[in-house]
């Protein structure tokens, strides 16, 4: 963990010992998009999968939603509760816009981390915090194996990042982990769309998102395995009861765009 930096420190210099940390587990079986991968193998596949895409991230994210992705995330900020000298960790945070925005609610007295496990986005990230001059801080690291203390922060939230974990019961018992008693973990992902949408959602993924992903990342395997990982994601109720396991109460969830997007929030208790 790097010391406290007016702007974040460079991702290229922050990782232990020259590299990301990886949790300790066996080399079972797990899912990458719709193919069966070992669990070793699916952090490096989704890690080239960003590596290719970080670039033109934000873009994509613009045209792929219709610019309807700020919307979703400006309520996940406001379902954060964060004001004036609060402490708060971002995973999964990519090119950091959650992030800044944070920076904005805790102020000058208050605390930002923003984390990744893939460097070529945290990179990105990078820039847009020294171009904003926010007061964040910056590591790379893996959201099943926090190195954060216990009972650190007032929230830890991930946007569009949970579904690309390896083990998201985990990752989520992490979370609370290092949440203090009382303070929120907020959950922004796609999730599963209502019946009455799915053929046109489906339509727009598989066919629309890949060609997409082609014209402007040069990338179109890239956003099929993306398409394909929100349908391996677990549904709104699911999500809710691996939150309520991984020891958060008053769990709750509110859907987006016919249940496109979710967003989920739980409290560890006091």
């Amino acid at each position: 963990i790097p010391p406290p930096t007016t702007v974040s420190e460079d991702p290229r210099q922050m990782t232990n010992n020259g590299k990301p940390q990886e949790p300790q587990q066996k080399d079972g079986m797990t899912h990458f998009g719709y193919s069966a991968v070992r669990e070793s193998d699916k952090a490096r596949n989704v890690e080239k999968v960003f590596d290719s895409v970080a670039s033109k991230y934000d873009l994509m994210n613009d045209l792929l939603s219709f610019g309807m992705h700020r919307l979703w995330k400006r309520a996940a900020i406001a379902a954060a509760g964060l004001s004036e000298g609060g402490k708060v960790l971002d995973i999964a945070s990519g090119t950091c816009d959650l992030a800044i925005a944070f920076a904005g609610k805790v102020g000058q007295t208050g605390e930002v981390w923003a984390t990744d496990i893939n460097r070529a986005m945290l990179s990105e990230g990078y820039k847009r915090l020294q171009k904003t001059g926010t007061k964040a801080r910056v590591a790379v690291c893996d959201c099943e194996a926090l190195p954060f203390e216990d009972n650190t922060f007032d929230a830890a939230t991930v946007s569009f990042g949970l579904r690309n974990m390896t083990h998201k019961d985990r990752a989520l018992r992490e979370m609370c982990r290092v949440v203090r008693p009382g303070g929120r973990v907020v959950v922004l992902e796609f999730s599963h769309c209502y019946k009455i949408v799915k053929p046109i959602y489906d339509l727009y993924s598989f066919v629309y998102m890949p060609w997409l992903g082609s014209k402007i990342a040069g990338d179109r395997e890239s956003y099929r395995y993306l398409a394909e990982s929100i349908r391996m994601h677990p549904d709104q109720a699911t999500l809710a009861q691996m939150m309520r396991e991984a020891g958060l109460t008053g769990v709750y969830w509110k859907n987006f765009t016919f249940g496109v997007c979710a967003l989920h929030v739980g409290v560890k208790p006091q």
